[in-house]
């Protein structure tokens, strides 16, 4: 494996870690059933679709390393274009980068996000290790509320800045629990919460991908005035199946992924 793109995926992971409380449990809960293999699925990332930190600029430190398209996706709802990317390595995970589409926002919610990305130095979108970098910007409390009334996703963003926002367990690749309403009611009876936001299970096999997540438990995020219990990243679990040549479904199904989007936010939808 290519070293630079091993260190970038282990430092994503320490870093996702830190804002995903459950995580560690979740993964060593099926390590210790599956011989301690539990193989990521994908990564997801989000960003603006400003040109010095848009999805172009995320991707690189990917497409520098082997990582090619995959397939396009838009969420005209929440304001959002996604692209997918995944690698001649089956080994490697998938990535899959979000942009918000900050010129469809209110004025006032554009002009936030630019003051916000006007922070960042060129040097730093630069770096193979910005998209585990955390927030590049100062950020007040009444710039986060004020986008979150907008757009939950401008707020987390702005909030915690450039790192995996959730790392995805490979149901597949489990010998147990093998489907994911198992993986589901086991993670419920160990009292971890699930996003039901249109069901505990996104997809179904028809469209060749099933889904499900935790919810992001709140962690302490420091502002400029204060500190806040918000929200951090959470845990998801996907279910892929053949297509017609008999190989896996390597996309994504954006009315899934519109759903699971929702495993960030501060209010039931």
């Amino acid at each position: 494996m290519d070293n630079a793109i091993h260190t970038l995926l282990q430092a994503m992971w320490e870093d996702y870690l830190e804002l995903a409380p459950d995580a560690r449990s979740i993964h060593d809960l099926f390590a210790a059933s599956n011989n301690g293999n539990v193989v990521n699925d994908h990564i997801a990332l989000r960003t603006y679709s400003l040109p010095e930190v848009n999805l172009a600029v995320i991707a690189r430190a990917f497409t520098d390393h082997g990582y090619i398209e995959g397939g396009e996706y838009e969420f005209p709802a929440r304001k959002l274009f996604a692209k997918h990317f995944q690698h001649p390595n089956p080994e490697l995970p998938k990535v899959f980068i979000s942009e918000l589409l900050v010129e469809k926002l209110s004025e006032q919610a554009q002009q936030h996000i630019t003051a916000l990305v006007d922070q960042v130095t060129p040097d730093a979108t630069q770096s193979p290790l910005f998209c585990c970098s955390g927030r590049p910007w100062q950020l007040d409390t009444q710039t986060y509320d004020e986008l979150l009334a907008e757009s939950e996703y401008a707020a987390w963003v702005a909030a915690f800045g450039y790192r995996a926002n959730h790392f995805t367990v490979s149901i597949n690749h489990l010998s147990e629990p093998d489907t994911i309403v198992d993986l589901n009611h086991l993670l419920q009876k160990h009292g971890y919460i699930l996003n039901d936001t249109g069901g505990l299970v996104k997809g179904s096999p028809d469209v060749l991908l099933e889904q499900s997540s935790t919810m992001a438990k709140k962690v302490t995020v420091d502002f400029t005035d204060g500190t806040r219990e918000i929200p951090g990243c959470f845990y998801e679990f996907a279910k892929r199946y053949p297509t017609g040549d008999g190989t896996l479904y390597q996309g994504f199904v954006a009315a899934s992924a519109d759903k699971i989007f929702t495993s960030t936010h501060t209010k039931a939808e």
